[in-house]
């Protein structure tokens, strides 16, 4: 009977463990997503007075051309760069990974990138691709690819600077996926490939039927990392073409920053972070939904 009326309290007292992170995540998780849901409600600005409009900010954002473009140009960024990055990344891990005298060169050269700043990050990729003096046109007048005193505006061409955007984010950031999958690889049980060598598979079999299958799941987290990574890049596009040739490049982030902070519209651009976050939560919770399905295959 005593025993049975401890239960009760050994149950409500596991609640200790759990309420500081319940703090934390309703304080810095929750509570901003609803009063953000609340603002967006609002014609709120950082002067002036609040006034409550409903579904008025929603209703414009389904008329704003440029809301719809530059999520778009966002979208068209997660495209191009996600597959690239998980190639990339996984390709880096794998020469990391060599039992060679330069796999420390090779690690370190990967990695140093990430520890830039986003502003060095951009003045180096705005000097790379400067149409004069840049080292990539410089490089192609070299090897006579261009004819001398010809140039390419990268940052200038729509396709071009979407180009050097991608190249340059890419390599500012694969040393982070890099590290995740090779901490992945480095955990693959030898005994696994060395059944594999006995069953006579080749370096290429070996890669498909034993690496692969066991960097499934870290490779879904990488993709769903680099999904909402994309979808917020800002920095370095405002800082190499202001979102330009003529808004061609501006991102959804990029906009939001304009009508929030520039034209003091924060209740509109909160409005506009709402669809990004849904389209966020959605591809996270499909990302769960496959992985469930493949681990619930795999036992």
């Amino acid at each position: 009977m005593p025993h049975n009326s401890l239960k009760p309290k050994r149950r409500y007292g596991y609640l200790i463990y759990i309420l500081p992170f319940m703090l934390v995540y309703l304080v810095f998780t929750l509570w901003p997503i609803l009063y953000g849901f609340y603002m967006s409600m609002h014609k709120w600005g950082i002067t002036g007075p609040i006034s409550f409009v409903g579904l008025h900010n929603y209703q414009y954002l389904l008329k704003d051309e440029m809301f719809w473009s530059s999520l778009g140009h966002s979208s068209l960024f997660v495209i191009i760069s996600t597959p690239l990055m998980v190639v990339l990344a996984l390709g880096t891990a794998l020469l990391c990974n060599l039992n060679t005298r330069w796999k420390a060169f090779f690690r370190t050269g990967f990695f140093l990138p990430t520890v830039l700043s986003v502003t060095v990050v951009s003045y180096l990729g705005t000097y790379i691709f400067n149409p004069s003096i840049g080292l990539v046109n410089t490089l192609l007048r070299y090897v006579h690819i261009l004819p001398q005193g010809s140039n390419i505006d990268w940052l200038g061409n729509t396709a071009t600077a979407w180009l050097a955007i991608t190249l340059v984010t890419l390599w500012w950031t694969v040393g982070t996926n890099m590290l995740l999958f090779l901490a992945a690889l480095q955990d693959i049980p030898d005994s696994l490939y060395e059944a594999a060598a006995l069953d006579g598979a080749s370096p290429l079999q070996r890669f498909i039927y034993v690496t692969l299958p066991q960097l499934r799941p870290i490779m879904g987290v990488i993709i769903m990392l680099q999904i909402i990574a994309s979808y917020k890049i800002f920095p370095q596009i405002y800082y190499m073409t202001k979102g330009g040739p003529n808004n061609t490049t501006k991102p959804i982030i990029q906009y939001i920053y304009e009508q929030g902070f520039m034209n003091d519209r924060l209740g509109y651009a909160v409005s506009m972070s709402i669809p990004l976050f849904i389209i966020l939560l959605a591809l996270a919770l499909i990302q769960l939904r496959l992985r469930g399905r493949s681990e619930g295959g795999v036992q």
